[in-house]
């Protein structure tokens, strides 16, 4: 892999994210911005990012099967590349069955879109998967660089490394909150993703596969849950709930941030997690 990734990741959806707002997390320290929840094939917003950028890697977390068509997301990639061959990463996924009606057969329909970009000439080693269980983590370390889970724990990362094995890219994405009272942070958290993602089938089995009950993903989440899904805290808690991946083996821990302004989170969490990285 050709491209520096750096340790911290930023994810960020595209009303969330401008060429300016790209700037401030380059400065922040961040190695990769992430392009969430299903960006337009065409991957436009990825191209102004990186034009307004000198270092940043960018990447999707993650471009939807159902979404976007394949010869379209293999034609900007190669765009894409071309102007910037080693600062743009193809993260690609499945979606949930709660919002696509065509939703069917989603390994089959996953392999069949990788063999569609292979077939393009968007090399495996530039496409990462958003994978959560056993079947798809599989696929990702067989036919791509890695995966970029997300909704997931120290103790999944712990497992995906084990099934991925070393040389494989393992991302994996953590929700954040610059808040050190505990009860407002656990509102927080349960009025947006984490809390209102839980009853989305493929998360709620990852977690239960991960020890979660029935109880714990009830409504909004247990507060059990809720804190194993959400960095917060003083500056050294919120550091330590996100470099616990990367003591699990990821390469990196992308950072979902919560509140009303999720850049001022990332400036945040970015200061806090490197006054205690090594130098």
């Amino acid at each position: 892999m050709d491209i520096d990734l750096g340790l911290l990741g930023a994810h960020l959806r595209e009303h969330e994210v401008s060429p300016e707002s790209a700037v401030e997390v380059e400065r922040a320290g961040y190695g990769t911005l992430w392009l969430d929840a299903s960006p337009p094939a065409d991957l436009t917003l990825a191209e102004r990012l990186l034009d307004a950028t000198t270092r940043l890697v960018v990447g999707t977390s993650v471009v939807n099967v159902w979404t976007a068509d394949a010869e379209t997301v293999a034609a900007s990639y190669h765009r894409i590349v071309a102007r910037y061959p080693s600062r743009f990463l193809l993260g690609v996924g499945i979606g949930h069955r709660e919002v696509h009606a065509e939703w069917a057969s989603p390994y089959a329909t996953l392999v069949s879109y990788l063999d569609q970009l292979a077939l393009a000439g968007v090399p495996a080693e530039r496409v990462v998967l958003a994978a959560l269980g056993p079947r798809m983590m599989r696929l990702a370390r067989d036919r791509t660089a890695g995966a970029i889970p997300c909704m997931v724990t120290p103790d999944h990362t712990r497992w995906a490394r084990e099934v991925l094995g070393a040389g494989k890219l393992l991302l994996p994405g953590h929700f954040a909150l610059a808040e050190p009272d505990v009860e407002r942070a656990r509102a927080v958290a349960r009025a947006a993703p984490p809390g209102k993602a839980l009853q989305v089938t493929n998360y709620a089995s990852n977690l239960r596969r991960l020890g979660f009950t029935d109880e714990d993903l009830s409504g909004t989440g247990s507060d059990r849950l809720i804190d194993a899904l959400l960095a917060y805290g003083d500056p050294a808690d919120l550091a330590r709930g996100l470099t616990a991946h990367l003591d699990a083996g990821a390469d990196q821990v992308g950072v979902y941030p919560l509140g009303d302004d999720p850049v001022a989170t990332l400036r945040t969490v970015a200061d806090a997690v490197l006054a205690i990285m090594p130098e």
